[in-house]
């Protein structure tokens, strides 16, 4: 197989229009879709074909690429393209989907005869632009150099969790993972908010922890974004942390563990997603401290 792919991206947000691009300028022919086509376009500028449909943006795909909203938006957007569909394309499903999605969609993958890679990506805006991505993958070992190139265009890396991507282990680490990383997030928006409360300078917050152990560059370029009003373009946005932090208690639930901290971490930034700030970095995570 020739490294320079047809590639099939369904879904152009932030983080797939990214990927998009990087695979453009890998000399990949792409092929992109979206449901709001406006988000698509821009992508015509670095060589992208933007197609009307699902459909006729996997005809003749050698790789379909999903980065949708959940994982029943990327069933029913796989549903679309499913006349365009060949026997033994490998579809990597780059939504974070949740540990139950991932056997429906690996069920549709059977159904039509793809080669299924269940491959969530750790990373935010600036790493997807910079093609930058940690991409956590499962899939069968002999049909890997299918998606390698993709792979390797999108990311720096490729942490491989298994050979059967329906039983979800990448999903399920990039589940871990986000546990972590939306939990430090709150945690970046409670602590400045108490400081405001307590009337504490930020600052002697961070000089007081500088170079210790509670130290953290995560820490500090989150309240950063809050601190200078940064929070747009989002590098997350609070509504898809909230999707994810839903996803992650109910991973618990099926595990059966109790996960105090994500299901509070969800419903602040449920609350701030009310308040208005759903576009924004999840870092406004930081106003559902407040009553307005």
């Amino acid at each position: 197989m020739t490294d320079q792919l047809t590639v099939a991206v369904l879904g152009t947000g932030i983080m797939g229009a990214a990927m998009a691009r990087n695979l453009a300028r890998a000399g990949h022919t792409v092929r992109a879709w979206n449901r709001t086509r406006a988000k698509a376009e821009p992508l015509a500028a670095d060589g992208a074909h933007i197609a009307g449909t699902p459909e006729e943006a996997v005809r003749g795909a050698d790789v379909v690429l999903t980065m949708l909203y959940d994982g029943p938006a990327a069933l029913d957007v796989m549903r679309e393209a499913a006349p365009g569909l060949r026997p033994g394309v490998a579809w990597a499903q780059s939504t974070t989907a949740g540990v139950e999605a991932v056997g429906d969609l690996a069920g549709f993958a059977r159904e039509h005869g793809l080669v299924f890679f269940d491959a969530p990506v750790l990373g935010t805006r600036q790493p997807a632009e910079a093609g930058q991505l940690l991409v956590l993958a499962a899939g069968p070992a002999d049909a890997r150099a299918a998606v390698t190139p993709v792979f390797d265009a999108v990311g720096n890396r490729t942490v491989w969790t298994g050979e059967d991507g329906a039983a979800g282990s990448a999903t399920r680490l990039k589940l871990v993972a986000n546990s972590w990383v939306i939990a430090a997030t709150n945690a970046a928006g409670e602590v400045l908010a108490l400081a405001g409360a307590l009337g504490v300078d930020p600052d002697h917050f961070f000089d007081a922890i500088a170079g210790g152990g509670l130290d953290m560059g995560y820490l500090r370029a989150k309240a950063a974004l809050i601190r200078e009003g940064r929070l747009t373009p989002a590098q997350f946005a609070v509504t898809t942390a909230a999707k994810d932090a839903r996803l992650i208690v109910e991973a618990g639930e099926l595990g059966g563990v109790r996960l105090d901290v994500a299901a509070a971490g969800a419903e602040r930034l449920a609350r701030a997603a009310a308040q208005g700030h759903g576009d924004e970095d999840m870092a406004a995570a930081y106003y559902a401290s407040f009553a307005k």
